[in-house]
């Protein structure tokens, strides 16, 4: 089995592809970040990008890896790392961001304060976000929106609605897309599976995107609080945001997410589902707990 191959990699930094065998993976592997949990059965162990042990400290610096304060290791003994497909860490993970409007600005913002590597996309070309890279700083680039998607270990889409099929396809396929897009019929034109209620934002992206994971995320909070209402965990007044998603994930992706902005989750389910926290329903733009979400949830109608 994977998972007793390298248990059996004592004493020598040792990195694997997970689920197709014992391949040399491209580069080292590194810690996950506390919000991330990783595996503990040999169960969970395919699927995953990348698995290591390092017996030491000296081992693990040798690797080129990122790891833990002291405190938070095993005292002695061998440490068993995964990484998970689209679970990022600080400085290691790069974000696709195509959208540089309100929205996609913010998450960046946010994004490249917790130590990610951002690139932004829009429609009028990288040049137009020269102003937007000087405040980002080294960890942000500009590209088109293609570029973005192809270089994005997991991507974010902040366009208006009427733009998503503007979103390129290909270079996404496999990856988990955070859809942050509403529906605005003043701005959008009148969409009628929308307006009749057969379908939901989140869907249509997923349509448009078939080889992707979708998972709703950051709709339903104004911009300027993303970067402002996060809390640490636990905190009694820590606001929630929601997901849904069809791959679960993905969703966990976007719950990691959240944490790392300072925001609790609340999963609807499916993306059938997302369209509870769509425009003009009671959770919408509201600030709001983790129970206050549920029970808004639980209000909307359609």
């Amino acid at each position: 089995m994977l998972l007793d191959t390298i248990l059996d990699a004592r004493g020598r930094a040792a990195f694997l592809v997970g689920g197709v065998g014992a391949l040399l993976h491209p580069r080292p592997a590194s810690w996950l970040p506390l919000s991330c949990p990783a595996p503990d059965t040999a169960r969970h162990a395919r699927g995953f990008e990348a698995i290591s042990i390092l017996p030491r400290q000296e081992a693990a610096d040798a690797a080129g890896g990122i790891f833990l304060p002291p405190r938070d290791r095993p005292p002695s003994g061998p440490v068993m790392k995964y990484v998970r497909p689209g679970c990022g860490w600080p400085g290691m993970t790069t974000i696709g961001i195509i959208g540089a409007g309100n929205i996609g600005s913010q998450i960046a913002r946010k994004a490249v304060e917790l130590g990610y590597q951002v690139v932004m996309a829009n429609s009028r070309g990288p040049e137009t976000l020269a102003d937007l890279l000087e405040e980002l700083g080294g960890k942000a680039s500009a590209a088109t929106p293609a570029q973005a998607a192809a270089a994005a270990d997991f991507a974010v889409v902040a366009v208006p609605l009427k733009a998503v099929r503007d979103i390129p396809a290909e270079p996404l396929a496999g990856k988990i897309v955070i859809d942050t897009t509403n529906y605005y019929w003043e701005r959008d034109g009148h969409i009628a599976d929308l307006d009749e209620g057969r379908i939901t934002t989140s869907q249509l992206l997923q349509d448009h995107l078939p080889q992707s994971r979708i998972a709703k995320g950051f709709n339903h909070i104004l911009a300027q609080e993303i970067t402002t209402d996060g809390r640490p965990a636990g905190a009694e007044d820590r606001r929630a945001l929601a997901t849904a998603s069809d791959f679960p994930e993905a969703a966990e992706q976007v719950a990691r997410f959240y944490d790392e902005f300072g925001f609790d989750t609340v999963n609807i389910g499916s993306l059938a589902e997302s369209w509870r926290v769509e425009r003009d329903r009671p959770a919408y733009g509201v600030r709001q707990n983790a129970q206050e979400l549920e029970a808004n949830l639980a209000k909307a109608e359609r």
